[in-house]
C-alpha cells in the first residue's frame, strides 16, 4: 500500500474506533443506570391504595349465632346450604386483609357498608354506632342482629 492511502485509512479507523467505544460506554453506562432504577423501585414500599391491612371482625354478640360475608372478600352465605357452607360464624372474630376501599358486612338478617381508609383503620355511617363499633380502628365489632330501631337520620 501506498503511504498516501495509509494516511487516509489510518485516521479513518481511529475515529471510528473511537465511535464504537464511545457508544459501548454509553450502552454500559445506560444498563448499570436501568438496573439501579430498577432495585430501587423494588425496594420502594407499595402505593397505599394496594396496601392490605389486617381487619378483625367480630360478630361474636350477635345471638343467635349466624353466618356473615363480606361479599368478594368471605365466601357468600346466600348460595349455599346452611349445614354445609364455608360461609363465616358469629362464633369467632376472625381478621381479614382489606385494601382501602368500600366493603359490605351482611348477615341473613341485615347489611350494612364500611370503608377502609388509606391509613388502615375503619369508617362507617354515625347512625350505626348504636350497633357498630370500631370507627378510627382496626377492628369492626357488630353487636346488633339488625339495625332497627334506630335513632337519628340513616346516612348509608
Amino acid at each position: 500500500m501506498s503511504d498516501s492511502l495509509l494516511q487516509w485509512i489510518w485516521p479513518s479507523m481511529t475515529r471510528t474506533l473511537m465511535r464504537l467505544r464511545v457508544w459501548t460506554v454509553f450502552g454500559v453506562m445506560l444498563g448499570l443506570q436501568m438496573v439501579v432504577a430498577a432495585r430501587l423501585a423494588d425496594a420502594a414500599p407499595p402505593p397505599l391504595h394496594s396496601k392490605e391491612y389486617d381487619i378483625t371482625i367480630d360478630a361474636t354478640a350477635l345471638k343467635p349465632p349466624t353466618r356473615w360475608h363480606v361479599p368478594g372478600i368471605t365466601p357468600i352465605i346466600w348460595s349455599m346450604d346452611p349445614d354445609y357452607t364455608e360461609a363465616l360464624e358469629t362464633t369467632e372474630p376472625r381478621e381479614l386483609k382489606l385494601k382501602p376501599g368500600a366493603y359490605r358486612f351482611g348477615t341473613f338478617t341485615f347489611d350494612f357498608p364500611f370503608k377502609v381508609t388509606l391509613e388502615g383503620v375503619l369508617e362507617f355511617a354515625s347512625s350505626l354506632d348504636q350497633c357498630v363499633a370500631g370507627r378510627g380502628t382496626r377492628t369492626l365489632m357488630v353487636r346488633c342482629s339488625q339495625t332497627q330501631p334506630y335513632s337519628g337520620q340513616r346516612d348509608y
